[in-house]
């Protein structure tokens, strides 16, 4: 088992939009898939993203199925993502993130999405989800546009974590998983 420490508000890889996996790429890819699955757990996540732990490349990581109502769902590599439809309708939740450690904030987002993407042998794959698993995927594949979910936030949800992100880009908050130092 190998934790990668994860890149937390501040750390300019966060707000990069991540490079395309080509075919030459995958094999040297897989231990870290396999790393960043060990880093998801032990951090007691539902999702986590490549430039999260530090590599410029799309791929994210999604397992929902600690989740109570989600424990069909298996884990998943999505490798290339491309959101192809999300729905009129909307639905208000409360997200979290690694990269934001500590912070909560209400999201409005499409409650279905289908997708499509590559797994670890390249196959392309598509799939629908909804509601939480939906929301998942969507904010994983923000991170690899540069996106995070506070970009998110109602103008006055945001002037509220302020003070919130100026401790998490400081490294001025307590977490039980391994970050990336300043």
């Amino acid at each position: 088992m190998s934790v990668i420490p994860i890149n937390v508000y501040g750390d300019k890889i966060l707000r990069k939009k991540t490079g395309l996996v080509s075919e030459k790429d995958i094999e040297k890819l897989i231990p870290l898939i396999r790393n960043m699955w060990d880093t998801l757990h032990i951090a007691n996540g539902v999702g986590l993203a490549a430039n999260q732990v530090g590599l410029d490349k799309s791929i994210f990581i999604v397992d929902v199925s600690p989740v109570e109502g989600y424990e069909k769902i298996k884990p998943i590599v999505m490798i290339n993502p491309k959101i192809l439809i999300s729905s009129d309708e909307k639905i208000k939740m409360d997200e979290g993130c690694l990269s934001l450690p500590t912070l909560r904030g209400e999201v409005i987002r499409p409650k279905l999405v289908k997708i499509t993407y590559q797994d670890t042998d390249l196959n392309e794959k598509t799939i629908e989800a909804d509601e939480f698993f939906a929301r998942v995927i969507q904010h994983e594949y923000d991170h690899l546009q540069g996106t995070l979910f506070t970009d998110r936030l109602m103008d006055g949800q945001k002037k509220k974590v302020k003070d919130d992100l100026l401790r998490i880009k400081n490294r001025q908050v307590e977490i039980d998983y391994l970050i990336t130092d300043l």
